[in-house]
């Protein structure tokens, strides 16, 4: 089978947008990238800060309502969409609902080929990259670094405590099946 998708899963500052730039440049046909972070953009700013949207707290959690549930489901489906139709995709996620999180994109996909990869990160080094980012709530990196795995499955997992995310997408890319 030929990979389709690439589905990436770690933490808020785990390097996970870093690595996906990369996997398009060094893959050698062209893949669309979507993340959540896209998603949650383009959301109507309602939906910010809303019971029934996305909430991010003081201490770096995340809850997600009903319409945010609800247009992540459409989302998902219609990413995958594009892979029916021939498109190459990867996606950058966070899974805060660890295996059902994985789920949900695990029914969208159905036939398509995966290739699941785990985005991991210390704790530490997570949380000073969010400093350092500066556009995201303190204490997410540090709060997700473990949660997002547990109970997860992955066909390779890669680490960016010390490995760049040139190296960690060179490793994602001999995997991908053409």
């Amino acid at each position: 089978m030929t990979t389709r998708m690439i589905i990436l899963n770690g933490g808020s500052s785990s390097g996970k947008s870093g690595i996906v730039r990369c996997l398009q440049a060094v893959l050698p046909d062209p893949w669309l990238a979507f993340g959540v972070d896209s998603l949650v953009d383009a959301m109507p700013a309602k939906m910010h800060g809303s019971a029934g949207g996305i909430e991010f707290t003081a201490d770096g959690g995340v809850r997600v309502g009903a319409d945010f549930t609800a247009l992540d489901a459409a989302w998902v489906e219609g990413v995958v969409g594009m892979a029916r139709a021939g498109a190459r995709v990867v996606i950058d996620d966070v899974f805060l609902g660890g295996p059902a999180s994985q789920r949900r994109w695990r029914k969208a996909v159905g036939g398509v080929d995966v290739l699941w990869v785990g985005v991991r990160c210390d704790a530490a080094v997570a949380a000073a990259r969010e400093i350092a980012r500066g556009d995201r709530t303190r204490g997410m990196a540090e709060s997700q670094a473990q949660v997002v795995h547990e109970g997860v499955l992955y066909d390779l997992e890669v680490d960016t405590t010390h490995t760049e995310s040139l190296t960690c997408a060179r490793t994602i890319a001999s995997r991908v099946i053409d």
